[in-house]
């Protein structure tokens, strides 16, 4: 099939601008005039182009969603283009600097910064919610010795759903409220319980004392201590990171939080989902492949090679380049700067930092890298951090999950409020065979 387009812009009778893209199906020589509404056309306008009655119609061919609008959403913006991210419109920067987690959620949630007030009762809400029932660290203690964290997050968090069967109740503006509580206060504890599973060591209890970076480190690294006191400086950096996780649009983790969700089901399930792509390699575990990139370089004098290699096709620059972004991604800006302040804490400058900076400072001043648009993002000095942690790789995902909880619970609230949603199924270009007789066994 071949069609001919064009965008054109005229003036309804009451002096309104309206945009509309004229297509010519040359295989019937049809025109047909499509709306566009914020930049996009309806797919379902698509099936009116049509070679008969009985004809399905057009459909759009977009494997990955490259450029496919799934919803309408008000949570994140992000301009990949000029290299813009704002939570509610406020820019990443300006969170990263002044709030602190916790208020990030709240915004995410609400759409709106908390007063004082609130902010107080939306902290206290999720600290008393911090704990879990009993029964969930006897289900953590059923994983093997060797199970991955992030398969331990997967399953403790949809099991989360048979301790509180009321959150199928998702009509219910209560009952969404309380389980985005429990979600966003309960999801560091699972964290901390699996990571202290894989070191073999009994699990640590939240202290409602502590505030939601500094109670995670406790539920990781307390050890015989009466009180585990977090030193500042990494439970800023920490809280850094959660908020530049946050949220990042519609990724695959969010995708697949609001394609799951959209059945209907409870959040619980609907965030397992979500877990689920982040354990993916090309998602979650994008700063563990940096660290062994940067471990392959092993020393900056090999750097020139390395991206002489890349130039060439034979090695891959991990850390850089995104699939939205095509400048400078403005969280690696942050998390560049938080990552001094954790070597400063561990009294030791990991080596990879060094060898990060000058691969980072070289990429940057070559025409190949400029013109590819390639630039570092936030996985490029993330793993470092957690690495400085003393967290072990398989950790990293984990880290991410945490912060990107507020974000999942904000597009799945936004979801089941949107009278426009329905349930997620998209259609296919069918490639098998058809009609084919069934051949007894005995004849094959």
């Amino acid at each position: 099939m071949s069609t001919e387009t064009q965008t054109q812009q005229r003036t309804d009778g009451d002096g309104a601008d309206r945009q509309t893209l004229t297509v010519i199906d040359n295989r019937t020589g049809r025109t047909y005039e499509l709306p566009i509404v914020d930049g996009t056309v309806r797919g379902l306008d698509l099936r009116e182009i049509k070679t008969s009655e009985e004809d399905f119609g057009v459909m759009a061919y977009d494997p990955g969603y490259a450029n496919v609008a799934s919803c309408r959403s008000s949570v994140t913006y992000l301009d990949g283009e000029k290299g813009i991210l704002q939570y509610r419109g406020y820019p990443i920067e300006q969170l990263a600097e002044n709030s602190s987690y916790i208020e990030v959620a709240y915004l995410l949630v609400h759409g709106e910064l908390p007063t004082p007030a609130e902010l107080e009762e939306w902290t206290h809400q999720i600290t008393i919610h911090t704990f879990v029932h009993e029964n969930v660290k006897g289900f953590m203690q059923g994983f093997r010795h060797d199970a991955h964290p992030m398969g331990m997050l997967l399953g403790s968090v949809g099991a989360l759903s048979t301790f509180y069967p009321d959150a199928n109740n998702i009509s219910d503006p209560e009952n969404r409220y309380i389980q985005t509580i429990r979600l966003i206060a309960k999801m560091p504890t699972l964290a901390a319980f699996a990571f202290r599973h894989s070191n073999g060591q009994p699990y640590v209890y939240p202290d409602n004392d502590l505030r939601y970076a500094g109670n995670f480190l406790s539920m990781m690294y307390k050890m015989t201590e009466l009180k585990y006191q977090p030193d500042p400086r990494l439970e800023r950096a920490l809280d850094v990171l959660f908020i530049l996780h946050a949220d990042h649009e519609q990724n695959c983790s969010t995708s697949a939080v609001r394609g799951v969700g959209s059945s209907r089901v409870d959040p619980y399930s609907a965030l397992a989902g979500g877990i689920a792509a982040l354990y993916g390699p090309l998602h979650g575990g994008a700063n563990e492949a940096v660290l062994r990139m940067l471990h392959r370089i092993e020393h900056k004098e090999n750097i020139p090679d390395f991206l002489r290699g890349v130039e060439e096709g034979k090695e891959r620059l991990m850390g850089f380049g995104h699939r939205v972004y095509k400048n400078y991604d403005p969280r690696a800006k942050i998390i560049k700067a938080a990552a001094d302040d954790v070597f400063e804490v561990v009294g030791k400058r990991n080596p990879l930092l060094d060898i990060a900076l000058e691969l980072e400072k070289i990429a940057l001043g070559d025409e190949y890298f400029i013109e590819h648009k390639l630039y570092p993002n936030v996985d490029f000095y993330s793993g470092l951090i957690y690495e400085a942690l003393g967290l072990p790789v398989e950790m990293f995902p984990v880290m991410f999950a945490i912060g990107r909880t507020s974000g999942w619970i904000a597009n799945w609230l936004e979801q089941v409020q949107d009278p426009e949603q329905r349930i997620a199924r998209p259609r296919q270009i069918y490639t098998g065979q058809r009609d084919r007789l069934y051949v007894p066994l005995e004849q094959r």
